[in-house]
């Protein structure tokens, strides 16, 4: 699981240090990295831990208040573990890995607010929910010059629905 972090991180670095160079033509379009925070809710949150979560975000203003955004990153949830009432012994949740992969639109409700909803795909790695599945994300959030903070409410949907109130800080240049 660290080495998937730490070529998920290096690559978004690589990413964000070659298009440095090319924002200052380009003002309608911003990229950039992000952390993020989830705190399970529901029966994930019987399961799961807090998890943490880095990636790498892309905004293109449209029309009239509108802009496009997309994003990938990587999520960690750590599993739970759990004691049994029924025989006293003790089990253990698996960790969950999930690479999120979400496109939306976000709407400027004023000079630095503004809301968001995104759609996309969920890609679960290892032994929870092996597989893809899908995923919803409406959020609030403040941008101010490149910083941008954002609260949310994500939930995957595969077998079972996961869900989770994130908070997410980035920086776009």
């Amino acid at each position: 699981m660290k080495k998937h972090f730490l070529a998920f991180a290096t690559v978004i670095l690589v990413i964000c240090l070659s298009v440095q160079s090319s924002q200052a033509q380009l003002k309608r379009f911003s990229i950039g990295p992000f952390v993020e925070a989830g705190f399970p809710t529901g029966n994930f949150g019987d399961t799961h831990n807090t998890g943490y979560g880095i990636g790498l975000g892309a905004d293109l203003k449209l029309i009239a208040g509108f802009t496009a955004v997309a994003s990938v990153s990587y999520f960690h949830f750590g599993g739970k573990t759990v004691d049994s009432n029924r025989d006293g012994n003790s089990y253990g949740y698996p960790d969950a890995n999930v690479i999120p992969i979400r496109l939306g639109l976000k709407y400027k409700l004023v000079s630095i607010l503004y809301v968001k909803v995104e759609g996309g795909t969920a890609q679960f790695l290892g032994k929870f929910n092996n597989g893809t599945g899908g995923l919803i994300a409406p959020g609030i959030g403040i941008r101010l010059l490149g910083l941008d903070v954002e609260a949310k409410y994500e939930a995957w949907f595969h077998n079972n629905t996961n869900g989770f109130f994130g908070l997410k800080a980035g920086y776009n240049f």
